[in-house]
C-alpha cells in the first residue's frame, strides 16, 4: 500500500501538486541533476578528458547543470534533462576504448547511490512513513520519498538506448560493428523517436516508460524500502 501511494503522489501532475511537493521535486531535481551531469564531467576528466573542466562543468554548482525547461518538466511531468556535459570522444578512447560508455554509464549510477543513500534512514528505521504533505514545506519523509523516486526515474530513463540518453552510448559500446552502423543511422532522429516513444505509443497501447521506467523503478524502490 505504501508502495502505491508513493507511486500514485509522484505521477501527479501540477495542478495535483502540495506546496510541499513542489518543493521537495525542486529540491530533489537540484541535488539529482547537479551530481548525474557531475558525475559524467569526473569521470571524463579521469579519462583525459579536458574538455569538461574547459567548459565549467566539473563543479557542483547547479547552475553549472541544469536546464530550465527540462527542469521544470521534471517538476511537473515526471520526467527531464539537464545541460548535457560535451566529451572529446577521442581523447576519452585514447586512454581506453571503454571510456565514452563508462562516462556515459557514470550519470545513471549516481542516480542509482543516491537513491540508495537516501534509503538508509528507512532501512535503519529512522523515518516515519508518513504520507500527510499538509504543511508548506516537506517533510522529512516527503523529501526524502521523493528524493529515492526521481533518481530511481532518472536511472532508468537515462538508460533508454535511445538517444541523446546515455543508454544509446552505453548499448553501442557492446553492439558488434553492423549495429553500430544502424544506431548511428537513427542517432540523427532519436529525439523524435524519444518523443514519439513517450507520447505517440502509449495510444496504441505500447506505453515505454511504463514497462521500462516506471516499473522497474518500482521494483527497486520495494527493494530499496524493504
Amino acid at each position: 500500500m505504501a508502495l502505491q501511494v508513493a507511486a500514485r503522489r509522484y505521477n501527479l501532475r501540477m495542478f495535483d501538486l502540495t506546496v510541499s511537493d513542489l518543493i521537495a521535486r525542486v529540491i530533489v531535481l537540484v541535488v539529482a541533476f547537479t551530481v548525474h551531469e557531475f558525475a559524467h564531467a569526473y569521470t571524463a576528466d579521469r579519462f583525459g578528458d579536458t574538455l569538461p573542466r574547459a567548459q565549467g562543468r566539473l563543479t557542483l554548482n547547479p547552475l553549472a547543470h541544469l536546464d530550465p525547461l527540462g527542469s521544470l518538466l521534471l517538476v511537473v511531468a515526471g520526467f527531464g534533462w539537464a545541460k548535457p556535459v560535451m566529451i572529446n570522444v577521442t581523447a576519452l578512447e585514447r586512454r581506453h576504448r571503454a571510456a565514452p560508455m563508462l562516462v556515459a554509464l557514470a550519470g545513471p549510477l549516481s542516480n542509482l547511490v543516491l537513491a540508495t543513500l537516501a534509503a538508509i534512514p528507512f532501512q535503519l528505521n529512522l523515518i516515519v512513513m508518513d504520507y500527510r504533505t499538509g504543511g508548506i514545506f516537506p517533510t522529512p519523509f516527503q523529501l526524502l520519498d521523493t528524493f529515492i523516486l526521481i533518481n530511481l526515474v532518472l536511472l532508468f530513463f537515462n538508460l533508454l538506448p535511445i538517444f541523446p540518453l546515455d543508454g544509446e552510448k552505453i548499448l553501442t559500446y557492446f553492439l558488434p560493428p553492423s549495429g553500430k552502423q544502424f544506431m548511428e543511422s537513427i542517432r540523427p532522429y532519436g529525439s523524435l523517436i524519444l518523443l514519439a516513444a513517450i507520447f505517440v505509443l502509449p495510444r496504441f497501447g505500447f506505453d515505454l516508460f511504463n514497462y521500462l521506467v516506471w516499473e522497474p523503478v518500482v521494483q527497486v524502490y520495494r527493494l530499496l524500502m524493504g
